[in-house]
C-alpha cells in the first residue's frame, strides 16, 4: 500500500507545471488583480516593486539574524507575508474592484498589525541605551542590512502613501509601512547589541581635514 507521503509525491510529481514566464508582460504593459492592465511604469506597480524590494532585503536581513540567533527572524518572516498582503491591496484598486475582491485584499481594518509592530518596537526598545547621538547604518551583518530594509522602507511608503491619497489603496497599508521602518530601526539597534558591535555615531568633520604624510 503506497504511504500518505508517497500518494502526495506522486500527485506532485504528475500536476502540471505552470511556466514560470507568460510573454503578456511584452509589449510593456500588466495585470492589476482586477485584471485592468496597465502600463509597468503605473505608479501601482512602482509601489508594488517596492515593496517587493523591501521583501528581497528583508529575506537577507533575516538571513543574516538566523546566523546571528538574534531571536528576530520569525518576526521578519511574519513581516514578510504581511508585505504580500499590502502588495494584494494596492494591487487592487479600491474604487475599481468588486466587492469579493476588496473583501479578499482588504489589510488590518482594525489596526491589530500595526498595534503588534508598536509592541515589538517598545520591547527592543526597552532592551537598548538611550539614544543620544545620530547612527549611522552601522553594527555588523544583520544589523546593516536591517537598515538597508528600513531605507527601502521608507521608500515604499512614499510610493504608496499617494495611492492611499487618491483613494486606490487602504489608509492602514500607509500606516503599516510607517511603523514599519520604525521597527526596523529598533530591530537593527537590537541586533548590534545583540552581538556586541559597535553602531556608528554621526561626526561633523566641517572644517576638519585629515593630513596624510606624502
Amino acid at each position: 500500500m503506497m504511504s500518505s507521503e508517497a500518494a502526495i509525491s506522486e500527485a506532485q510529481s504528475s500536476a502540471p507545471r505552470s511556466k514560470i514566464y507568460t510573454r503578456t508582460g511584452d509589449k510593456g504593459t500588466s495585470a492589476l488583480y482586477t485584471g485592468e492592465r496597465r502600463p509597468k511604469t503605473d505608479v501601482i506597480f512602482e509601489a508594488l516593486g517596492t515593496t517587493d524590494e523591501l521583501s528581497s532585503n528583508l529575506g537577507l536581513a533575516l538571513t543574516y539574524c538566523e546566523e546571528a540567533g538574534n531571536g528576530l527572524t520569525d518576526k521578519l518572516l511574519k513581516i514578510q507575508c504581511l508585505l504580500q498582503d499590502i502588495g494584494s491591496n494596492v494591487a487592487t484598486p479600491r474604487g475599481n474592484a468588486n466587492q469579493a475582491r476588496l473583501a479578499r485584499t482588504e489589510f488590518d481594518s482594525a489596526g491589530a498589525l500595526t498595534s503588534e509592530l508598536e509592541r515589538w518596537i517598545d520591547e527592543l526598545d526597552a532592551q537598548l541605551p538611550p539614544l543620544k547621538n545620530f547612527i549611522l547604518p552601522s553594527g555588523g551583518r544583520a544589523s546593516s542590512a536591517l537598515h538597508v530594509a528600513r531605507s527601502v522602507c521608507r521608500r515604499a511608503e512614499r510610493r504608496v502613501v499617494p495611492l492611499v491619497q487618491e483613494g486606490f489603496a487602504d489608509e492602514s497599508t500607509g500606516k503599516y509601512l510607517n511603523r514599519l521602518s520604525d521597527f526596523l530601526f529598533a530591530a537593527a539597534r537590537y541586533a548590534a547589541k545583540f552581538e556586541n558591535r559597535t553602531e556608528g555615531i554621526y561626526r561633523k568633520y566641517e572644517g576638519r581635514v585629515e593630513v596624510r604624510p606624502t
